[in-house]
């Protein structure tokens, strides 16, 4: 079996984590070279792969400068930073995986696409719900004709209080002008997935939503701009205290996500330091968050059918929930599995149990192993039919993120245009 080697491009979050899945495959995958501006975040990732120092790059037009060093690059930039290191390593003849969303506009998400068919890499773009098995068993029961025609599905995003609070409120995603939109960051994901589903395209959409919590005008009288002045009395009544979030909530686990996110070594003193000095410690009331805490999004298909979305912070967050209504039967898609039920037969099947394919422990409901095993499968045999989420179809997706949020902001129904 032939060897793929990669170059990570940011080493944060989401590229440590497929940068952890090559490492775990030692005989399928190596990384050879790393690209990230944060020294401790390059080193830490360049030493666990035995990088040797002349591959440890803090910019990737040092990368792009130099002859093709790999099979593949994971790009793992922040959204604004996709475009134009996609568009460099394409021309060099990468295969390209991309963090999801591909960029916060849709001209710059066609200049991708359009890059990697120019040149004739393979791009993945990272939408990894649709490389769960839990996915992929709704898509198989869907063809099969399991529930007959589609006519509707809903779909819920229930993001949490305390995400909301940690990524899109205090976090990297919380302001539009340095990184995107809330429906673009974090639900382009579930759009997708809708997309993946339904067997029609869609062609227009509403939507209707605001940041109608997270503002000054909320903030309670009295309250300090820093959880760690604020008077105790206001302080422990608030459920989005970073102290609660951080430090209580996370008392016997500083090394998981969120509380690893404060800082690199993370145990108890260092994360309190974190909230005392750093952008996780302030008030959720008094940041500068503009991207909105709900959302709905109603969206009609070429063939009739309808779908609608809701995305809300205002929960205790947990995996999708979706309701897929068709003139046979019906599929759901929970935390608890899938379950189908048949309206001649009248009965209920957990398909889940009787697949195993429940049985998922990683990331993103195994969506990250998924797209990981589908990717390098395709680099290996030279087949982009492995990837389900190649340029045309992701561009697809965006257009109906692009085209709901357009909708919005200018309260009114947009004709989308997947082309």
């Amino acid at each position: 079996m032939k060897k793929v080697s990669f170059v990570v491009v940011g080493a944060g979050s989401r590229g440590g984590i497929y940068a952890k899945y090559i490492l775990e495959h030692p005989d399928e995958a190596e990384v050879v070279a790393v690209c990230e501006p944060r020294d401790e975040a390059r080193e830490r990732l360049a030493d666990a792969h035995n990088i040797p120092a002349n591959m440890r790059f803090k910019d990737w037009r040092d990368i792009a400068d130099r002859p093709r060093l790999a099979d593949a690059v994971c790009i793992c930039t922040q959204d604004s930073m996709h475009k134009d290191p996609a568009v460099a390593f394409a021309k060099l003849g990468y295969h390209i995986l991309l963090e999801k969303p591909l960029a916060p506009t849709v001209e710059d998400c066609k200049v991708i696409c359009d890059a990697a068919k120019e040149y004739g890499v393979m791009l993945a773009v990272c939408h990894v719900l649709r490389y769960t098995q839990r996915a992929r068993l709704v898509k198989r029961m869907i063809d099969e004709g399991r529930i007959g025609r589609i006519h509707s599905l809903q779909q819920l995003e229930p993001v949490g209080y305390w995400h909301q609070a940690h990524s899109f409120v205090r976090g990297n995603w919380r302001n539009e002008a340095e990184s995107s939109f809330m429906l673009l960051a974090k639900s382009c994901h579930d759009l997708d997935l809708i997309n993946y589903f339904m067997p029609s395209q869609c062609n227009r959409v509403s939507s209707f939503g605001s940041l109608s919590h997270f503002t000054h005008a909320n903030q309670p009288k009295g309250a300090a701009d820093r959880c760690t002045d604020c008077p105790e009395s206001i302080e422990s009544q608030c459920p989005y205290s970073a102290l609660k979030i951080y430090l209580r909530d996370r008392a016997d686990a500083f090394d998981t996500w969120p509380a690893n996110i404060l800082t690199m070594d993370a145990t108890e003193e260092s994360v309190r330091h974190a909230v005392e000095t750093g952008p996780y410690g302030r008030c959720v009331y008094a940041c500068d968050n503009d991207v909105v805490d709900h959302q709905v999004v109603n969206m009609e298909f070429l063939d009739g059918a309808t779908a609608t979305f809701t995305m809300c912070a205002f929960n205790k967050g947990g995996g999708r929930e979706i309701y897929i209504m068709g003139d046979r039967g019906t599929l759901r898609y929970t935390d608890a599995g899938v379950e189908l039920y048949d309206y001649l037969t009248d009965t209920t099947t957990d398909l889940t149990a009787q697949t195993g394919d429940g049985q998922i422990t990683s990331g993103h409901d195994g969506g990250d192993t998924g797209l990981m095993e589908s990717f390098m499968a395709a680099l290996r045999t030279g087949a982009p039919s492995l990837i389900a989420s190649g340029p045309d179809i992701s561009y697809a997706s965006h257009a109906m993120v692009f085209a709901a949020e357009r909708s919005r902001r200018a309260n009114a129904v947009v004709e989308i245009d997947a082309q």
